[in-house]
């Protein structure tokens, strides 16, 4: 596996950017390309300084995919001086992230594209990062490709790879894309499909998975499929012996596991709830499966996860989807720097930074 380490960017060809066509301008502002033809015609080449930033602390993804799109991109690489920080630096409200310096024209139809890219890596990686500070270092599984367009999963599941690079806590992504900048695999559990085809017999179907899987696999297996958890978290243990690694729990928030039944009135007993992790725990422990671990999933959220750490709930592993791509983190680009002169317009303001390298 490679380890992210600062001074090492990803090199540009990882990213597959359809160059032709940023360099035409297809997926840019329709305004960035008029201002660029303006100016062409005129036969005006403002040398400019632009800095990128954004508004929130943060951690920076997306910052070597941004570089590949000004080095392929750009009508002359030579031409432009790019200072910037790296993929997972903690960044502040304002902090300048990327600079560029060079020819306007140059580099004015990927505006854009590199925003783009920053806005949206930058957002899974933060979003990551505060799941895996709520979840006090244990193994968070990244589960949002179901959620979102396939063409994103690549350098999302990098930006996530970022984020346990950052606290040194471990990662697994679902899909080979999420996994193929960096070198891993994609993981999963034995799913609900599975178990449905072979009749709703969750054993049936674990062991079925475990005769074509690797060796080297943590198998993992859903077991609620027949809202059950404690029972048929017994059977698979017992069935599967030391080939089981773990059991998820993912009971639906709209359910209640059977095992909770008879303690119904004091608390809200649907979905992923303290007392039935606690109770699958307790009878893996009575039979002799301490060594089997828990993962849950089904709604978690940073704030859902750290009340979970919070009260001590034996959760070895949480799998968190959709949270992980919602809210905003955007990034804007000024020019603060026109032929020599500080931009006139209030705001684009030069802000040094020294953290800033410069991009060979």
């Amino acid at each position: 596996m490679q380890q992210r380490t600062r001074g090492k960017r990803l090199p540009p060809e990882i990213f597959d950017l359809p160059v032709e066509k940023m360099r035409e301008g297809y997926y840019t502002d329709a305004y960035f390309n008029h201002t660029r033809e303006v100016l062409l015609r005129d036969e005006r080449q403002p040398r400019v300084v632009m800095q990128v930033f954004q508004k929130n602390h943060a951690y920076l993804g997306g910052i070597d995919e941004a570089i590949a799109v000004l080095k392929l991109c750009a009508d002359d690489w030579d031409d432009l001086t790019v200072h910037a920080l790296y993929d997972g630096d903690a960044i502040g409200p304002y902090e300048p992230v990327l600079t560029i310096e060079g020819a306007y024209t140059g580099f004015a139809h990927l505006e854009t594209v590199y925003l783009g890219v920053l806005a949206r890596r930058t957002l899974i990686t933060s979003n990551v990062v505060r799941v895996l500070e709520a979840a006090n270092g244990k193994p968070i599984i990244f589960m949002p490709a179901r959620h979102d367009h396939h063409r994103v999963q690549t350098g999302d599941g990098y930006a996530a790879y970022v984020a346990g690079q950052v606290l040194g806590a471990e990662i697994g992504v679902t899909s080979d894309a999420q996994a193929s900048w960096w070198g891993g695999r994609g993981i999963g559990t034995v799913p609900h499909a599975l178990i449905a085809s072979y009749g709703g017999n969750t054993v049936l179907a674990a062991t079925k998975f475990i005769e074509n899987a690797d060796a080297d696999i943590n198998v993992t297996v859903l077991v609620d499929f027949e809202n059950d958890s404690v029972g048929t978290a017994l059977e698979v243990a017992r069935a599967l012996g030391p080939r089981l690694w773990g059991v998820r729990l993912d009971t639906s928030g709209q359910l209640v596991d059977r095992s909770l039944w008879s303690e119904l009135g004091d608390f809200d007993p649907r979905g992923v709830n303290d007392r039935l992790v606690h109770k699958v725990r307790d009878a893996l422990d009575a039979d002799g499966f301490e060594r089997v671990k828990i993962v849950a999933s089904g709604g978690f959220t940073a704030e859902r996860i750290r009340a979970f750490e919070e009260r001590g709930v034996p959760v070895d592993s949480y799998g968190v989807g959709s949270a992980l791509i919602r809210g905003e983190n955007d990034f804007t680009g000024d020019i603060v720097m026109t032929d020599g002169r500080p931009s006139a317009k209030v705001g684009r303001r030069y802000r040094e930074n020294s953290r800033l390298e410069l991009v060979g």
